[in-house]
C-alpha cells in the first residue's frame, strides 16, 4: 500500500502551485508600481520670470503676494480681475476691477498710468 502512496505523489502536477507564486509575485509587482505612480511628484522651485510686455519696452514683473497683500492692505495698487465676468461675479478680490483679458488692451484708458496696477487671474 505504500506503494500506492509513493506513485500518486509522484503523478502530482507542479503546475497549479507555480501558477500560484507566479501570481502572487505579479501582485507584488503590480502593487509596487500602483504606489511608484501614486506618489506625489516634488515640487520644482523656480523663480518668478520677468515677462516682457507686448508691444512695448516696460518690463512686467511678477508681484509676490506678500507685496500684493501689503499693496491692498495700503490701497497703494488697483487690483485688475483678468478673468471672465461670471468668473469675477463668483469670487474677486474686494475692490477690484473687472477687466478680462481679452478686454484689457482696449480697456487701458480705464486705469490710471501713475497708478501701481497688479492683475491677477485666479
Amino acid at each position: 500500500m505504500s506503494r500506492k502512496v509513493k506513485a500518486s505523489r509522484k503523478q502530482r502536477n507542479p503546475i497549479p502551485l507555480l501558477l500560484a507564486i507566479g501570481g502572487g509575485i505579479l501582485l507584488i509587482i503590480t502593487g509596487i508600481l500602483v504606489a511608484i505612480n501614486n506618489a506625489p511628484a516634488e515640487a520644482t522651485p523656480t523663480a518668478a520670470p520677468t515677462v516682457q510686455a507686448s508691444g512695448s519696452n516696460s518690463e512686467i514683473t511678477r508681484v509676490s503676494v506678500e507685496d500684493a497683500k501689503a499693496a491692498l492692505d495700503t490701497g497703494s495698487a488697483v487690483f485688475v480681475d483678468v478673468r471672465g465676468a461670471d468668473v469675477y461675479a463668483m469670487s474677486h478680490i474686494p475692490g477690484a476691477l473687472s477687466i478680462p483679458l481679452g478686454e484689457l488692451e482696449s480697456r487701458l484708458a480705464e486705469l490710471n498710468p501713475d497708478q501701481w496696477v497688479i492683475t491677477y487671474c485666479t
